[in-house]
């Protein structure tokens, strides 16, 4: 299915937009990590962004993720023109409606995994460790929110992320390549829990190049060269409310 697809031709589909990308170019010198995409995204969609290295899925994920802005295009968020504005702007954007999942965990080496989690608070509003015990516990995380990172494993390192991501209450999770770094078990807890902030709303933005990840969401857009190549649909995959979490106990 290409982008004049059932779900590019009728976007109601999926429902009201909560992304815009307008013929958005991201240059740096002669080269073009992004090369005029456009892109709608609808609010509580699954949405996988796959291609191979150097397709420019990171680029356009740093762009939707306010950590860095186009070189020519519109980017909307919220009605909000995202290209327009500068960092402290984009940040306090970033702080108030975007949670980030990277596959390195970026956890601070000497804060426990309850404290990695409130870090991310404190850039948003004020510490709480009651809502940060919180946020582990929905994580499977609560027994081990005293550990350091180095006595975690890979699994519940990535799943303290998760934490801190949803911390904030944010309206976008953006994850990129959330999984790379995990075995079998733990990459199958990570994505059920996806599968749940799915069926609670969530917006949900994969970058991945696990074809069976990908194929989690209601659609996927194939980057190549930093253009879109191609989309595919699969509207089978709507959200199922209290679809429980499986396999929480892996480490």
């Amino acid at each position: 299915m290409t982008q004049n697809s059932t779900a590019a031709a009728h976007p109601d589909l999926l429902g009201e937009p909560i992304y815009s990308v307008r013929d958005v170019s991201r240059r740096y010198g002669e080269l073009a990590a992004l090369d005029r995409v456009s892109l709608t995204i609808a609010r509580g969609e699954w949405l996988s962004i796959v291609g191979p290295s150097g397709s420019g899925k990171s680029t356009l994920m740093n762009i939707l993720g306010c950590m860095d802005s186009p070189t020519d295009g519109i980017v909307l968020l919220e009605g909000e023109r995202l290209d327009k504005m500068g960092e402290p702007e984009l940040a306090k954007v970033r702080r108030q409606k975007i949670g980030l999942i990277f596959q390195q965990f970026h956890l601070v080496q000497h804060l426990t995994a309850c404290e990695n989690v409130m870090l991310a608070q404190y850039y948003h509003s004020l510490p709480d460790e009651k809502e940060a015990l919180e946020a582990l516990e929905r994580v499977g995380m609560a027994e081990r929110a005293t550990h350091l990172p180095r006595e975690l494993s890979g699994g519940e390192q990535q799943r303290v992320c998760v934490a801190r991501a949803l911390i904030n209450h944010p309206d976008v999770i953006l994850a990129d390549e959330p999984t790379g770094n995990l075995d079998e078990v733990n990459e199958r807890v990570v994505i059920d829990f996806f599968h749940q902030l799915h069926d609670d709303g969530t917006t949900l933005i994969v970058v991945t190049h696990d074809s069976e990840v990908a194929a989690q969401g209601q659609r996927q857009i194939i980057l190549e060269h930093g253009r879109i190549v191609r989309e595919t649909t699969d509207l089978s995959n709507t959200p199922t409310k209290g679809k429980p979490v499986r396999g929480v106990e892996a480490r």
